[in-house]
This record gives structure tokens, C-alpha cells and sequence, in this order.
């Protein structure tokens, strides 16, 4: 059954959900968290260690695929706002979008055409294809919890669950990966086995998302914008929306150089091919399932905006601080991992709360729900960041003179590229995640502002660029 034309309908349901809805709902980050984690950690080293590509030619491999996603995003916004189906909008994507990125991932590994430049060609087309199929199911993904609830706190309490299950998708992806493809024989053979783990991983996420939020309240869908143009005109006018995505988008390009880095920092600084890439992830993933409660009673304190404004100094000076890696202990080194991921749990927690409250602003600013075109946007730019990171990893490589091996090993790099493994890692990195805190200065939601009454909304009427209010166009899935 339709909505009523314009996006009206009941508001979203009161706080309150049940814990199993909240687990459920979080279990998707499973998906989430593998195809964000393993690409940024493993492709890049793949394509120059293993398939022999160049790191310039790589780092473009890595990056444009991704990038394409700030097209596709919008599109699976809009199409699930106007899909009507008897299991709701946002859950047929979550089955058979899940379910698609996990056979889809599997391909990026399987190297049927060995070494060189038609293997990195094949790459590239089988990624592009993986990022698609991820659009479709992160973005529905992502709109579900101003859906769900309407409540300022609830959403914090949504995203503390998910970003727990994220922060233990990515110990578990980014440690054991690693350790799957070296168990399996290193090389292209290891790299197949590898996908097959992810697979695995990202289709149980899917399905349990899928089945642990059957018994959620669907709350209110409306109709989306039908371009790109009217999108971004309806997100323009929502300024605390563009403040906040700017300064993640910014923070998810540091983020993903991080982890582009960490098979190289093993590599070439730690010294440690086996067991290093592994240590690090748990250093960084461990702490942040610790302080995650943490973090919940600090954003109660402090506010959502001065919380992520911490966690991301916290991260960031980590960073800046293990620049001096090659003279440190070991242990201090991974200390500092560990305070890198602290300040990373609460940067992804703080910045996913807040986009609900953005969401939840522009509904009672205009009378519109349109999550769709808000996720749509949030998730082609983090996209496009997460692509970002490994792409600007790969150029300081290529200017620092990284050699590249098709033998699944390292090759012996000058000091210059060590260097440039070094900086890329830790400097570079850290000033992108502090310096995008500045974006956030004309963000000035609280929930006090949230829970004033609303002035009658401004635009009811037609956007620039949109077709007339309705039904019009609305697609239909009837599984």
C-alpha cells in the first residue's frame, strides 16, 4: 500500500524498541563492516604484491569503483523510499542486496586470469560490480533508525549497538582475513579462500538483519526526490546535514588511509608479515568494544557534537604521535593503536547518532520524510571517502617509489618508500580526521532545538527539479 502523496503518514513509532530489535538491527553492520574493512585493508597490497600492479595504477583501481557509488547511492535512496512491499521499504534490500554483495565479493578474489594487467582490470570491473550491489543494501540500511524510533536518545542507543557489532565486524574481518589467506598458502590461492570468509560473513550479517528486525515497527516512509538535482537541493537546505557529512566524509578518507596502511606498516615498519597485520587489528577493535558504554555516558554529558569533536582529537593525536614508530617498543606502538581505535569508536558512534537528528530536523523543517535522500547522500559521500583513503595511500606510495611484486610477497623498499609507508600511515591521516572538526562549526542541533514545535513547513510544494507530489513513479515489490 502506497503512502499518502508528499510523505505523510504516522509519525515514526516512540522510543522504546525491544533489545532484540536494537541486536538485530545491528547485526547488519556485520555486512557493513567486512566490505569497508577488508577492500581498504587488502586490495591495495593485493594488487601491488601479489597481481604485480603498479601502486599508481592501484591506487586508481581502488578509487574509481568506489567513487561511482556517489552516483549509485542517490538512486538506491530513491528507490527504496518508493518501494512498498509486505516486509516494508528498507528489509527486501537488506536480504537480497546482503545477499548479492557476499557473491559479488567473493568474485573480487578469485584471479581468474592470474597476474598482471588484464587480472587488474578484472579487479577493478568486479569491484565496481560489488560496490553497487553494497549501495543497495547499505543505504536502506542506514535509513532504518529515523524510521524506527523518533526519539533523540533511542537513536544513540541504535547506534552504540551498531557500532559495537561494526567495531567486532572489523576485528574479526581485518584480523582474520589476513590470517585465512596466509593459512590457505598466501597468493592468489589464499587471496580466493580469503573471499570466500568475507562472503560468508557479509551474507550472515544480511540475513540477520533481515530476520532480527521482522518484528520492528516500519514507521513512516515517504516519497524521495526523483533526481540527484532535486536531492542535493533538499540536503543544501538542511545545514547542520552538510556540516556533518563534509566533516565525515573528510574523517572517512582518514580513516580508510589508516587502513590501507596496515599490511605496509607491518610490512616495512614493524617488520612482521604474519602476525602483524593481525595484532594490529586487535589493538585497534579491542579497545573500542571496551569503551563503547564509555562513550554512550560521554555523549550523555557532553553532548553528541563536543563528544565526536573529542573522540576525533583522540584519534588524531594517537596518530601524530606514532609517527615516531621506528624508534618505539612494540608495545608502545600498539598502545597507540589501541588509543587510535578508542577515538575511532566514538567518532563513527557520535557521527551516526547525529545523522538521524539531521533527518529527524529537516522532517519537522519542511513536514517531509525523505530518509532516503538523506542516507542516500550520507552513504555515497562515506563511499566515496572509504574509496578516497586507499587511493591517497596508493599515490604516496607511488611518489615515495614503492616497488611492486607479483610473487605475494613484499618487495625490499628504498628508505624513501619506507617513508612514505610511514607518513601515510600515521601524519597524514591524523591531520585529515583533526582538521574536518572545523566543518562541523555550523552544526547546532540539540535536543532541545530538536524538540521545539515546528514552524509550518516552508516547502510542501514541488522542488526545483521534482515531479509533482504522489504516487508517480513509485516502484512496487511484492517478494
Amino acid at each position: 500500500m502506497n503512502a499518502p502523496p508528499g510523505g505523510s503518514g504516522p509519525p515514526p513509532p516512540p522510543a522504546g524498541l525491544p533489545r532484540g530489535v536494537h541486536a538485530g538491527y545491528a547485526l547488519g553492520s556485520l555486512a557493513t563492516g567486512a566490505f569497508g574493512t577488508v577492500p581498504g585493508l587488502l586490495l591495495l597490497p593485493y594488487l601491488t604484491d601479489t597481481l604485480g600492479v603498479t601502486a599508481g595504477v592501484a591506487a586508481l583501481l581502488v578509487l574509481l569503483p568506489k567513487a561511482w557509488d556517489v552516483l549509485v547511492n542517490p538512486v538506491a535512496g530513491r528507490i527504496s523510499d518508493r518501494t512498498r512491499s509486505r516486509w516494508g521499504a528498507r528489509r527486501p534490500y537488506l536480504l537480497f542486496g546482503g545477499l548479492a554483495l557476499a557473491v559479488l565479493f567473493g568474485s573480487i578474489f578469485a584471479a581468474p586470469f592470474g597476474a598482471g594487467p588484464a587480472a587488474g582490470t578484472y579487479v577493478a570491473v568486479a569491484f565496481l560490480a560489488t560496490a553497487t550491489a553494497f549501495a543497495f543494501f547499505q543505504v536502506p540500511y542506514v535509513a532504518m533508525p529515523a524510521e524506527l524510533t523518533s526519539d533523540y536518545a533511542e537513536r544513540t542507543r541504535m547506534m552504540t549497538w551498531r557500532i559495537a557489532v561494526l567495531a567486532l565486524a572489523i576485528l574479526v574481518a581485518g584480523a582474520v582475513a589476513p590470517l585465512v589467506r596466509d593459512a590457505a598458502g598466501g597468493g592468489v590461492p589464499g587471496h580466493r579462500w580469503m573471499g570466500v570468509f568475507v562472503a560468508a560473513l557479509i551474507a550472515l550479517g544480511a540475513v540477520g538483519a533481515f530476520l532480527g528486525t521482522r518484528s520492528a515497527p516500519q514507521g513512516a516512509v515517504g516519497e524521495s526526490e526523483p533526481t540527484l538535482r532535486a536531492q542535493l537541493a533538499v540536503a543544501g537546505r538542511n545545514r547542520p546535514f552538510r556540516a556533518l557529512l563534509l566533516c565525515f566524509v573528510v574523517q572517512s578518507a582518514g580513516v580508510a588511509t589508516i587502513l590501507a596502511g596496515v599490511q605496509y606498516f607491518a610490512d616495512h615498519v614493524l617488520r612482521d608479515s604474519l602476525t602483524g597485520p593481525t595484532v594490529l587489528f586487535v589493538c585497534f577493535v579491542g579497545p573500542a568494544l571496551v569503551v563503547m558504554p564509555l562513550w554512550s555516558r560521554v555523549g550523555a554529558r557532553l553532548g553528541k557534537l563536543a563528544a565526536l569533536v573529542a573522540a576525533s582529537l583522540i584519534l588524531s593525536l594517537a596518530g601524530l604521535t606514532l609517527v615516531a614508530a621506528p624508534v618505539l617498543p612494540a608495545a608502545v606502538i600498539y598502545l597507540l593503536v589501541g588509543l587510535i581505535g578508542v577515538g575511532y569508536a566514538g567518532q563513527q558512534v557520535f557521527a551516526l547518532a547525529m545523522l538521524p537528528d539531521c533527518i529527524a530536523y529537516d522532517t519537522a523543517r519542511t513536514g517531509r520524510r525523505q530518509a532516503g535522500v538523506f542516507t542516500g547522500l550520507w552513504t555515497a559521500g562515506e563511499t566515496f571517502g572509504l574509496a578516497l583513503g586507499p587511493g591517497i595511500y596508493g599515490l604516496v606510495l607511488a611518489v615515495s617509489g614503492y616497488v611492486s611484486s607479483s610473487t605475494g610477497t613484499a618487495a625490499p623498499q628504498s628508505d624513501s618508500a619506507r617513508l612514505g609507508v610511514l607518513l601515510g600511515f600515521t601524519v597524514l591521516p591524523a591531520l585529515l580526521i583533526a582538521l574536518a572538526t572545523l566543518l562541523l562549526r555550523p552544526y547546532d542541533l540539540t535536543p532541545t532545538r530538536l524538540a521545539a514545535p515546528a514552524p509550518p513547513p516552508a516547502d510542501h510544494g514541488v522542488v526545483a527539479g521534482t515531479k509533482a507530489a504522489g504516487n508517480h513513479g513509485k516502484g512496487t515489490i511484492t517478494p
